[in-house]
């Protein structure tokens, strides 16, 4: 036992224990640092989405600012600018490289670790804090949204932040913090229409953490949300400068959205919903469970474990939270701490019961850190209340976890070098267009052609978009050559296909067709023309 002490050494005292912890902290801020950045270029992420992203702050960088951000995946509205101003000096560092941006994920990432830490330590004390931020460094879902430039991947950071931020304010009664609670939140819903999510949690804190049916109670609420309302104006200014200039255009879109829209609403999905995000934490992101999609690469009884050790898991940290956080009601500054996890799971879980689409892993950015703060108060629990043998169990079932997620950590596997093969295939492009203008269109299932566009840009050959009739009545943006990249994730048969890029050429035939790393490439020219 006293070895086993010297490897999870939290019962020592004074300076040497301090003097361990951080050590332990330094060594998971440096694993999850190599997690993230190992080969990173190998590994990102660059399709459409991404290719726009740097399409866009390559535009900031020369001159072209905006103030309308990347558009929402569902709703038809989009969101601030923020992100893009964010990874502008990140592009421009690395020379317009796409893994410029995402160090900066990476960078963000291992702030949130390290805000995992404060939390958990200021919640449920030192021990908690540590294993909460190792377990949270090595999840591997929480790897793959922390190495790709993408702004979703951005959320988990500026939840936690905000709500930290309003815990402090409370705890302290400080305006200044209320108001860069407000400010942090205002940059999030920025980041992801989901923020809105947090904003719920953010009100409801407010208002029922020190609720009493007083007038002086009345007047400080109003202050609070004053003081936070004004900090979120300051943060979501540049998306409220568009608005004003534009009518309030996407305001309408999101209103529409929230309560007149397929995708939201009461259904029959409510359970289904709650049960999903539920096993997508505890399991997904703790315990690195697949989605049903790949329940075929693993024996059913492998799966049927494995969901049973994930249920039990969450539903143990949930009960160990929901008793310790009864027992601290009495207690003021305890509840404060203890009901602001309380109203973030409840809400944040919650409601996702009126969505009715399908629920990504990314959707899930907000609620990402709190599975590990009720696991760790799980574990921290038991090697608490059974002593050295409580320590035991603890030390074992981490190191269970930390080997079933670093065997499934993302660097294990080879990366996908899209950064590469799209250069590659933009090159390639360029290099049958003769030096003479060209239309560009991509066939696929569902990437979009800002990514090729981008190498392009980059190689200051940037294709002539054809315009309608209405705008170019004499044709003029139609050349005599049209590049044509297929994915394979459609049929590869350009000539009468109707995607606009390829209808608008008009009639034409093929003067050239290549396979190119694992892309078909046409070259059209107008029928007839020799």
């Amino acid at each position: 036992m006293e070895k086993m002490e010297r490897f999870f050494p939290f019962k020592a005292s004074g300076k040497n224990r301090l003097k361990i912890a951080y050590i332990l902290l330094l060594f998971i801020l440096a694993l999850g640092f190599l997690l993230r950045i190992y080969k990173i270029k190998d590994y990102i992420v660059f399709l459409g989405d991404e290719g726009r992203d740097a399409l866009v702050t390559y535009g900031i960088l020369h001159g072209d600012l905006t103030l309308l951000g990347p558009t929402s995946s569902v709703g038809g509205f989009f969101l601030g600018p923020i992100y893009y101003y964010m990874i502008s000096p990140f592009l421009w560092l690395w020379g317009f490289d796409p893994v410029g941006p995402a160090v900066m994920v990476v960078l963000f990432g291992i702030a949130t670790i390290l805000l995992v830490y404060i939390v958990g330590k200021e919640f449920f004390g030192k021990k908690a804090g540590l294993i909460a931020s190792l377990l949270y460094a090595i999840s591997p879902i929480v790897i793959i949204y922390s190495r790709s430039s993408w702004n979703p991947n951005v959320f988990p950071f500026f939840t936690i932040a905000s709500l930290f931020a309003l815990y402090k304010a409370v705890e302290k009664k400080n305006k200044w913090l209320f108001i860069f609670s407000g400010f942090l939140m205002g940059i999030n819903l920025q980041i992801h229409y989901l923020a809105t999510f947090v904003g719920t949690v953010m009100f409801f804190y407010v208002f029922f953490v020190d609720f009493k049916l007083r007038l002086v109670w009345f007047t400080k609420l109003i202050k609070r949300y004053g003081l936070m309302l004004a900090g979120f104006l300051i943060g979501f200014s540049p998306f409220l400068a568009f608005e004003f200039r534009h009518q309030f255009t996407n305001t309408q879109n999101i209103v529409r959205f929230v309560l007149d829209s397929p995708e939201t609403g009461i259904g029959n999905q409510i359970l289904a919903n709650i049960q999903h995000v539920f096993l997508r934490l505890f399991g997904g992101l703790m315990l690195n469970f697949p989605l049903s999609s790949s329940f075929k690469d693993f024996d059913p009884a492998l799966i049927t474990v494995w969901w049973l050790v994930s249920i039990i898991l969450g539903l143990l940290a949930t009960v160990v939270f929901l008793g310790f956080f009864i027992k601290k009601i009495n207690n003021k500054s305890e509840f404060q701490k203890y009901f602001l996890i309380f109203v973030w799971g409840a809400l944040g879980i919650g409601l996702f019961a009126f969505y009715k689409k399908p629920i990504f892993d990314y959707y899930l950015g907000f609620l990402f850190p709190l599975p590990f703060f009720l696991v760790s108060l799980l574990f921290s629990k038991i090697s608490t209340g059974f002593k050295k043998p409580g320590t035991v169990i603890v030390f074992v079932l981490i190191a269970f976890m930390v080997l079933i997620n670093l065997k499934q950590t993302p660097i294990s596997r080879p990366g996908n070098n899209q950064v590469l093969q799209v250069k590659l295939i933009s090159d390639f492009v360029l290099s049958k267009t003769e030096e003479e203008p060209f239309n560009f269109a991509l066939m696929s299932g569902g990437n979009s052609d800002h990514a090729y566009r981008y190498f392009f840009k980059l190689s200051g050959r940037d294709p002539v978009v054809i315009e309608g009739l209405d705008v170019d009545p004499q044709r003029n943006s139609v050349t005599n050559q049209l590049l044509v990249i297929c994915e394979k994730s459609v049929p590869c048969a350009p000539l009468g296909y109707s995607l606009w890029e390829v209808a608008g050429f008009g009639r034409a035939e093929i003067d050239g067709h290549w396979e190119y790393q694992q892309v078909e490439i046409f070259k059209l020219v107008h029928y007839g023309e020799e």
